[in-house]
């Protein structure tokens, strides 16, 4: 099964070699038919520490690394994987 990819934007820088991602999704909801935002916060790994707040980052499913990562954020110069 093919590794999830996401893109979302960095919220927080604070801990070593780990970044907060937040990833916003829309759908249609199934009685109002509406469209809803939903997002979720996912912890990623960022080996180098070279991401700051506010930037916008694509992060893919890995192997967990600790409790709560189980993300890595992908170098920006991979858009041959997308």
């Amino acid at each position: 099964m093919p590794k999830r990819i996401l893109e979302g934007v960095v919220v927080s820088d604070k801990g070593d070699k780990t970044v907060i991602v937040k990833v916003e999704r829309t759908f249609l909801h199934p009685v109002l038919k509406k469209t809803v935002r939903r997002s979720k916060k996912y912890h990623a790994h960022d080996e180098a520490n070279t991401f700051k707040t506010g930037e916008i980052v694509r992060i893919i499913e890995c192997a967990p690394k600790s409790k709560t990562k189980t993300w890595e954020v992908l170098p920006t110069g991979s858009a041959a994987q997308a």
